[in-house]
C-alpha cells in the first residue's frame, strides 16, 4: 500500500515526555504481568480501531498469555491518550498480544484481526474518526512480515470477491508501543457496558493457506 499521510511529522509532532505510564501490575483477567520479557513467548501488535474491544478480542483466545494496549506508529515519546486523540502524535491504538506459540498460531491471531474490523476504511472505524483508528499490522521479525502479507492479498481476494474495497492498513516493522493509562487497560473487563466499536465485514480469512 501507498505511505499514509497522517498530517503530522517526526518534526511537527507533540514533543511527549520521558515517563513512561504508569500501568497495572498484572492484566485484570488474565492475571499476566502487562510487561516483561515473557520467556519462550512471541509478541504481536495488531491496530483495528478503538483499542477496548479490540483488546477483549484477543485477550479471549486461548493460548494469549496478556494483553495491553496502547499507542504505536507514532513520533511522540510517551503520549498521552488526549495527544494521541488530537491527531498530534502520529499514534494510532494498538493491542500488544503476548501469545504461547505452542498453544496459538500467528496465523490465527492474523485471522480474528482480519475478521473482526474492516480494514478498507482508510483513517476510521465506523463512527470513530481520526489518524488513531486507523486498522494496521506491526510485526516482529521476518516470519511475522511474511506471513501479514500474504494474509492480507488473501483477504484482499475474499473481499474483492465479496464487492468490497480495497484493503488500506498499513504493514510495517513493529516500532516502540507506548503502554497507555491505567484506565484503558482491560477497559471492558473493568466496564462490561463500555462501548465496543468492533465490527467485521462478514467476510472469512482462509488462514489454512498461510
Amino acid at each position: 500500500m501507498s505511505k499514509i499521510d497522517l498530517g503530522v511529522s517526526a518534526q511537527t509532532a507533540l514533543p511527549g515526555r520521558t515517563e513512561a505510564m504508569p500501568i497495572p501490575a498484572a492484566h485484570a483477567v488474565l492475571g499476566a504481568p502487562l510487561a516483561g520479557d515473557f520467556e519462550g513467548m512471541e509478541r504481536a501488535v495488531f491496530a483495528l480501531g478503538c483499542f477496548w474491544g479490540a483488546e477483549r478480542l484477543f485477550w479471549k483466545l486461548e493460548g494469549v498469555v496478556t494483553t495491553a494496549v496502547g499507542y504505536t506508529a507514532g513520533f511522540t515519546r510517551n503520549p498521552s491518550y488526549k495527544e494521541v486523540c488530537s491527531g498530534r502524535t502520529g499514534h494510532t491504538e494498538a493491542v500488544l498480544v503476548i501469545f504461547d506459540p505452542k498453544r496459538i498460531s500467528y496465523a490465527t491471531l492474523l485471522q480474528s484481526f482480519w475478521q473482526n474490523h474492516d480494514p478498507t476504511q482508510g483513517m476510521r472505524q465506523g463512527n470513530d474518526r481520526g489518524t488513531q483508528y486507523r486498522s494496521g499490522i506491526y510485526t516482529f521479525g521476518e516470519a511475522q512480515a511474511q506471513a501479514a502479507q500474504a494474509s492480507c492479498g488473501l483477504y484482499q481476494q475474499e473481499l474483492s470477491e465479496a464487492g468490497l474495497g480495497t484493503i488500506t492498513s498499513e504493514i510495517a516493522e513493529a516500532s516502540e508501543f507506548y503502554y497507555a493509562e491505567d484506565y484503558h487497560q482491560q477497559y471492558l473487563h473493568k466496564n462490561p457496558a463500555g462501548y465496543c466499536g468492533l465490527g467485521g465485514t462478514g467476510v472469512s480469512c482462509p488462514i489454512g493457506l498461510l
